[in-house]
């Protein structure tokens, strides 16, 4: 859980960073940013509120976590202070060769040192980068003798961040713990500030696991459950609506205990087990038999843990539970299938 009421700003530079296969260039800051209290809580509020993910990352390298650049520069400020200015530069820079793509526009890049996190519950200071790329439209009245003047100016919405990231010095022998915001992810840019300038991967944590683990129960129910055993969607639908259960009434996940409970046949439980292996080796990822269940990470899978039966393009069934109250049958005359529901009251 991150906590931020108490967050301040120690040092702020904002630099402009263009898109390089446009030769667009950099424009540097010579000197921090002096802000007062009033720009403080605009600022922070424009840093910070998007924030709101409990999932995070690491900072990472295929062979040698030093050869990260962010890694290697945001060390170095959290070890030296007195560097910040230099780092911001490197930073800038960096994020300006990584900036190839035709459709990554140029923006304000603010590096700031962030005092005073709490972050599962130890106090952490932070490194934040952030980046608009969108500008909006807004309208300025000017009352005049006798009547109102209007104006437009184009500014940044401080409720909306386009590009950000938080990188709190802990666990730095991991990469850091890192939270990452991108409101800006379409088509082949999308991947430049993720993968590119930041290079992170997801922090093996329980909502990690948690979400593996989700997806691997969604995919062995619609797609090999039906392919060995020959389940129809009412049944798949009911399948998914008890692991869903499953997460969300306990708070430990064990193997033993999720296949007794929700998969109960033991030849589907048999089936379970090993396409776990299969899911893990075809990803190259380990699925722990035990861990902490997540509950941000189950409300984040339960936005695709759909229980739906489409019809032809005539009628979706939504289905919440009480598989015992869908019957599945064939009408001979008119060469159909169908679906009788019961209910007792219609809402």
């Amino acid at each position: 859980m991150l906590y931020t009421e108490e967050v301040s700003i120690k040092s702020l530079i904002l630099h402009k960073v263009g898109n390089k296969s446009q030769d667009e260039g950099i424009k540097l800051s010579a000197a921090p940013v002096q802000v007062n209290e009033y720009l403080q809580s605009l600022l922070l509020q424009y840093f910070l509120t998007s924030f709101k993910s409990e999932e995070y990352f690491n900072l990472t390298h295929e062979s040698d976590l030093n050869l990260n650049e962010i890694y290697r520069f945001v060390s170095q400020i959290f070890e030296h202070p007195e560097t910040f200015y230099e780092q911001s530069v490197n930073i800038a820079r960096h994020l300006y060769e990584e900036s190839v793509h035709p459709k990554i526009k140029s923006g304000e890049f603010y590096v700031v040192y962030l005092q005073n996190f709490i972050v599962d519950g130890e106090q952490a200071d932070a490194v934040g980068l952030f980046k608009s790329e969108s500008k909006e439209t807004y309208l300025k009245i000017y009352p005049g003798a006798d009547n109102f003047e209007i104006a437009s100016e184009d500014g940044i919405n401080i409720n909306r961040l386009d590009k950000g990231c938080l990188i709190f010095n802990t666990e730095k022998e991991r990469g850091f713990l890192v939270s990452v915001v991108d409101n800006v992810r379409q088509s082949g840019e999308a991947t430049y500030w993720r993968d590119s300038f930041l290079n992170i991967n997801r922090r093996c944590d329980d909502f990690h696991k948690t979400e593996q683990c989700l997806d691997m129960c969604r995919q062995f129910v619609t797609e090999r459950l039906p392919e060995n055993f020959g389940i129809d969607k009412a049944d798949q639908a009911d399948l998914l609506n008890k692991s869903m259960q499953f997460f969300r009434e306990n708070e430990s996940f064990s193997v033993d205990d999720f296949t007794e409970q929700v998969m109960q046949q033991p030849a589907v439980m048999q089936s379970f087990r090993d396409y776990k292996e299969e899911f893990e080796s075809e990803r190259d990822i380990k699925i722990d038999e035990q861990f902490e269940i997540s509950a941000p990470a189950v409300k984040k899978q339960a936005r695709v843990y759909k229980s739906v039966i489409k019809l032809d393009k005539n009628f979706h069934i939504y289905v919440h539970g009480n598989r015992q109250f869908i019957e599945k049958g064939y009408d001979g005359e008119r060469d159909m299938q169908y679906y009788k529901i019961y209910y007792k009251e219609e809402s």
